[in-house]
């Protein structure tokens, strides 16, 4: 309360109030539309749609860690072991991300947004499950201070704060991000570790025709992104719910299936020559194409933009792929390029639709005139 004892701890009062109880705000002049939809239960929409993917990825990392000792123990055995890897993961991303937006929210004055709630889940998802607490904390920090709160926080950042939180580690720490050795927890050392994109780059081909294998995720690779299935259950949630962009979903596979189908013809080494269909079952495009590239404030905001940001994201994705022999991944990449496109391709639109309405409006004078 204004005047009261811990008035500058008001940023953090209202954030806990806010997060258990309905806010009570209502606007009270000017023309408004009454709708049950705000950022809170859009976040914790996404949460959900996140589940299948988080509890997967905390089966298939004790999975990978004993199957690298040719050990088959039970069930719970295997989820303790992932449990023990991914929570701890979880526990330093939203500890680092939220104290971080608590402060800059105590030093302007303003309240604690939702948005670091999925944030702060989609870090995690994204890394190896080796990876060391510190360097997830200093990526997270930069994430959170660059990515969002030198824009201004919840709703003004240009880049996907999770995506620029992997691509600090990939550039800053490469040794954690990159090789055969980071993908299993507690790997084993006789054991390859190799993930399907690194047999990709390396032209081992026979080692990747399994695509339901890689449909059901049982494969080395980052925590929440092996799994087709698991996203495919967010990806219902999401649009649904209408929370996801069906539009850049169904553009950024087809730019991706044209790209594919064009690298197949060329066929100038064994990457190429895959199925273009197996893009959609390796790495991270399935994550990225569900939970990133949908980003509704990083993606294009206009109906026209979204299908042209898709496309061109789903053909750059193939086109860093194939063509970056160092770089097998492509979607981390190309999404963030995409973001910074974002805003220009909407500019276009609506000059282009400005320009159209004008010559509409000319046009009914002239006949109105006749």
């Amino acid at each position: 309360m204004k005047g009261g004892r811990f008035e500058k701890l008001h940023s953090t009062f209202d954030a806990f109030e806010t997060f258990l109880f309905v806010p009570d705000k209502v606007t009270f002049k000017g023309s408004h539309i009454r709708d049950s939809i705000d950022l809170k239960r859009t976040m914790s929409t996404v949460i959900v749609a996140l589940l299948p993917a988080l509890l997967f990825g905390i089966y298939n990392v004790g999975y990978q860690h004993y199957i690298s000792y040719g050990e088959h123990p039970g069930f719970w055995q295997i989820v303790g072991y992932g449990l023990q890897k991914v929570l701890p993961l979880i526990v330093v991303s939203y500890g680092v991300g939220l104290g971080i937006e608590f402060i800059f929210a105590q030093y302007r004055g303003h309240e604690v947004n939702e948005g670091y709630l999925v944030t702060g889940m989609l870090i995690p998802l994204i890394l190896p499950p080796d990876i060391p607490l510190w360097i997830v904390a200093l990526s997270v920090a930069f994430a959170v201070i660059f990515g969002k709160e030198v824009f201004g926080g919840t709703g003004m950042n240009v880049l996907n704060p999770a995506l620029l939180a992997r691509g600090f580690l990939f550039f800053a720490y490469p040794a954690a991000m990159t090789g055969d050795k980071v993908w299993i927890a507690g790997k084993a050392d006789a054991y390859s570790g190799e993930t399907v994109l690194g047999h990709a780059m390396i032209g081992n081909s026979d080692q990747i025709n399994d695509p339901m294998g890689m449909f059901i995720g049982l494969e080395p690779g980052s925590i929440g992104e092996t799994s087709v299935i698991a996203i495919l259950i967010g990806a219902a949630i999401l649009l649904f719910t209408g929370i996801a962009s069906w539009r850049i979903m169904l553009a950024t596979m087809l730019g991706a299936t044209a790209l594919g189908l064009l690298v197949n013809a060329i066929g100038a080494n064994e990457y190429m020559r895959l199925p273009f269909y197996f893009h959609f079952l390796m790495g991270g495009f399935a994550f990225g194409l569900v939970f990133m590239a949908t980003d509704p404030v990083t993606s294009a905001q206009t109906n026209r933009g979204k299908w042209i940001y898709g496309v061109l994201l789903g053909a750059l994705i193939i086109i860093i792929r194939v063509f970056n022999p160092a770089y097998p991944e492509g979607v981390m990449l190309a999404i963030l390029l995409m973001n910074v496109f974002a805003p220009l391709i909407d500019h276009y639109v609506i000059q282009a639709n400005i320009r159209y309405r004008v010559k509409r409006a000319k046009a009914a004078r002239v006949h109105i005139v006749k």
